[in-house]
């Protein structure tokens, strides 16, 4: 089963360059960050995207909004990493038409921004994810997968439905992806295997080195289909855990 979903232009804010500017006006930008978003169109608006991939970024941007014309977005602070670093929350949500149905994007990203002298920049992406659901029935589900984990450990994926299915079938699968499905904002298959009602659930290892896995789910639910992507940050550092 194949179905696409926003992570490929979603996790491109993380490498978003803000425009200068001093410290004390971090809402003032956040707030002409998040109308450029979602007023692509006004031509009275500084472009969101700067710096050396602004051409690469403008790109994703405008291929995202033609599966998303109706995107919105927000953007607030969030509260600070433990080594002091300030955050962002971005939201977007969404809706398209996809193979005769219609699916509700909802996703979310946490990001660390740092001050350079008059400037600030997004440095580090801490949390990723993003849910697709047919729009006329919406499955309420749990993900209890953490942000981040240790190299090498042994870790949970539970993507848990809030509400029992009883005696009706579930089926389901889950794969990881690589950079480039999440550049190009693609999927490869999924195969689905008849699941316990509950939903999924899998133990999986962290690679050995630091970096990211990146998950993607499908569930064929009676009321609906969802589609689900995560990202999960490899670190080698116990104070890494818990930003």
């Amino acid at each position: 089963m194949r179905l696409g979903v926003a992570a490929g232009f979603f996790s491109l804010i993380s490498i978003f360059k803000l425009a200068p500017l001093f410290a004390s006006e971090i809402e003032f930008l956040i707030n002409r960050f998040e109308k450029a978003l979602n007023n692509p169109e006004n031509p009275s608006l500084q472009s969101p995207f700067l710096g050396q991939e602004a051409t690469s970024l403008e790109s994703r941007y405008k291929a995202f909004l033609k599966k998303y014309p109706d995107a919105r977005w927000h953007v607030s602070l969030a509260k600070p990493l433990s080594d002091g670093r300030s955050t962002l929350n971005v939201f977007v949500v969404g809706s398209r038409n996809i193979g005769g149905n219609n699916f509700r994007l909802e996703a979310k990203q946490r990001l660390s921004f740092i001050n350079r002298g008059d400037a600030l920049k997004v440095e580090e992406l801490i949390a990723d994810e993003s849910i697709l659901r047919t729009s006329d029935n919406e499955i309420p589900i749990s993900l209890l997968i953490p942000d981040s984990v240790l190299t090498g450990s042994k870790y949970d994926i539970d993507i848990v439905l809030d509400k029992p299915l009883g005696d009706a079938m579930l089926a389901g699968g889950l794969i990881t992806l690589n950079s480039d499905h999440v550049r190009n904002q693609t999927m490869p298959a999924i195969e689905l295997a008849p699941m316990a009602g509950g939903g999924i659930f899998k133990s999986v290892q962290a690679p050995l080195k630091p970096g990211v896995q990146i998950w993607a789910a499908f569930l064929a639910h009676p009321d609906g289909l969802v589609s689900i992507i995560k990202r999960v940050r490899v670190v080698d550092d116990q104070a890494k855990l818990i930003p």
